[in-house]
């Protein structure tokens, strides 16, 4: 376990964490780009603006994790690759829809920034976990691939 998390440490995990961190970020301005359209521009419910907002998101986030974050230039990623991104993603999906409209339900009329402090809240809180599994979950085959080339 002290190996593992001394791997979070080195030199390149630092570089990946804020490449990702920066991703993250675009990919929250769209994120929240798209939810406050569907929400406050086409009157969406919270749910389903968070859906699309997650959706537009995550595809985003997928291109962009495996070419800069990662490095990872050969090829386009496998199903498996693929399928345990959208996996890992769905379940920050289902925490953030949580925080969301637990917020939402706990502190009714909170209005637009409060829902968007949720959503704030909500990021934090899946980021680290987002990177170590992306990192030894959904890259890790090709990972391994470009450190043998």
């Amino acid at each position: 376990m002290r190996n593992y998390l001394r791997s979070f440490l080195t030199r390149e995990a630092l570089g990946q964490f804020i490449r990702l961190g920066l991703i993250g970020g675009l990919n929250t301005i769209v994120y929240f780009a798209v939810f406050n359209i569907c929400r406050f521009g086409l009157g969406l419910n919270t749910v389903w603006s968070v859906t699309w907002g997650f959706a537009v998101a995550t595809g985003l986030s997928y291109l962009l994790n495996r070419r800069w974050t990662f490095r990872i230039r050969t090829g386009w990623g496998s199903w498996s690759e693929s399928g345990s991104f959208y996996v890992v993603n769905g379940i920050a999906y289902v925490v953030t829809v949580a925080i969301v409209v637990g917020a939402e339900r706990l502190l009714p009329g909170m209005g637009g920034l409060g829902l968007n402090l949720a959503n704030v809240a909500a990021t934090l809180v899946i980021l680290v976990p987002k990177f170590a599994a992306y990192r030894d979950v959904v890259f890790r085959a090709s990972l391994a691939s470009n450190r043998r080339n």
